[in-house]
């Protein structure tokens, strides 16, 4: 056999995301790019910021040596403590650079914090809808899923991570804003899960982990302040990057936040260190480093995807789709009108419509659709969604 069984399987398994994207080139060829409607990539369409390029340009213009050497595996202490000064700012709580680490994009970050603190047959708990790439992030650490769901709303029900949570449970990852939902999860909820996760670690003697997966953070369409988890449970981590708020996803830059507040932290500083180095990261691009401390207030227009997502949000309400309106990021995940949403998503694609079956994200019966697409697309979109709808209810 030319490769793994475990590999093979986790490609049998692999994302809907890339099914679907591989779908769409095959479209592409056949009926013209402008004719295939893509709501299937979470793919940024907006570029990067002004301060981007202004800052780029300053970099490349700087001489001085040593510029682009190793540093030392978490990043370069300056470009740490700037990134911990404006997330001490924004959280209100004291981060120095030692708690920052820079990372290969949040998927570096993610893969970084669970080779840290898994053992063999660890469990970690994702709450569904999720974003699929975690399984096969813990599997990969040695590590063993395990799940909860959310209520009607995208909010988690805590009774459901109650019983997903055993002796054997290492961590829980949460997202918000939340792919596929874009629902930010509100402080009361945030609290409760620290609150479940708290009682469970007393129950059984066990320490557990929060980690938080915020690429989303700062796409936010409401006034209300961000729920920063750091004051609600001390073993917190926050991973991120800067692929959606900065348009940098080719990039592969982003950080680990951990907890000041941590009682182990050096040793999860440490362990953090050594992964990135073992892993084969062994640290994040240096240019990128130096680019993004210096625009961390900077994002890119909030407001075009705000208004991507009421076209598509009305359109699809006007049209008769069940859907809760998204508080961020640039998806919605309406209730297909047939509860076997693989083969929903199969007649919107005779219609030129590409979407991702709920089941991809650990919850069948829905869909995601992805709005970070030019205007043209949500508009083409729509009437096959339309015409689909209309004949699973005729």
């Amino acid at each position: 056999m030319a490769i793994s069984r475990k590999v093979r399987e986790q490609m049998n398994n692999s994302s809907w995301i890339r099914r679907m994207f591989e779908e769409g080139i095959e479209l592409r060829k056949i009926h013209g790019p402008e004719n295939v409607f893509d709501l299937s990539l979470g793919n940024p369409l907006l570029e990067p910021p002004p301060e981007f390029k202004a800052e780029l340009s300053r970099l490349l213009n700087d001489n001085s040596p040593g510029f682009h050497r190793y540093m030392p595996n978490g990043g370069f202490p300056e470009v740490r403590a700037k990134v911990a000064k404006v997330l001490a700012e924004e959280s209100g709580v004291a981060f120095s650079g030692t708690e920052i680490l820079m990372t290969v994009g949040a998927a570096g970050a993610l893969n970084t914090i669970l080779r840290s603190i898994l053992d063999q047959e660890d469990e970690v708990v994702l709450i569904a809808p999720f974003f699929a790439e975690y399984v096969f992030y813990i599997e990969h650490q040695t590590g063993v899923p395990k799940y909860a769901v959310c209520d009607k709303n995208w909010i988690p029900d805590i009774g459901s991570l109650e019983s997903a949570i055993g002796p054997s449970t290492r961590a829980v990852i949460i997202n918000s804003p939340n792919n596929p939902t874009g629902v930010i999860y509100p402080e009361s909820s945030i609290a409760e899960i620290c609150q479940t996760i708290r009682k469970a670690e007393e129950t059984y003697g066990t320490q557990i982990y929060l980690i938080s997966d915020e690429p989303y953070r700062k796409l936010i369409y409401t006034d209300a302040p961000y729920p920063f988890i750091f004051n609600h449970h001390p073993r917190s981590i926050v991973a991120t990057s800067h692929s959606k708020d900065l348009g940098l996803a080719g990039e592969r830059i982003g950080y680990i936040a951990v907890n000041p507040n941590d009682p182990d932290k050096t040793d999860l500083l440490d362990a953090l260190n050594f992964s990135l180095r073992t892993l084969g990261f062994v640290n994040a691009p240096a240019l990128m480093q130096r680019v993004v401390a210096g625009i961390q207030q900077a994002t890119v227009d909030i407001n075009i995807y705000r208004a991507k997502r009421d076209l598509l949000f009305k359109s699809l309400k006007k049209i008769g789709y069940e859907c809760v309106e998204p508080d961020g990021a640039f998806y919605l995940f309406p209730k297909t009108p047939i509860s076997d949403d693989e083969h929903f998503v199969a007649q919107l694609q005779k219609k030129l419509v590409l979407v991702v079956p709920g089941i991809g994200f650990g919850t069948p019966g829905f869909f995601r659709a992805s709005y970070c697409v030019d205007d043209w697309v949500i508009e083409g979109a729509i009437h096959g969604l339309e015409e689909a709808f209309n004949q699973a209810n005729s």
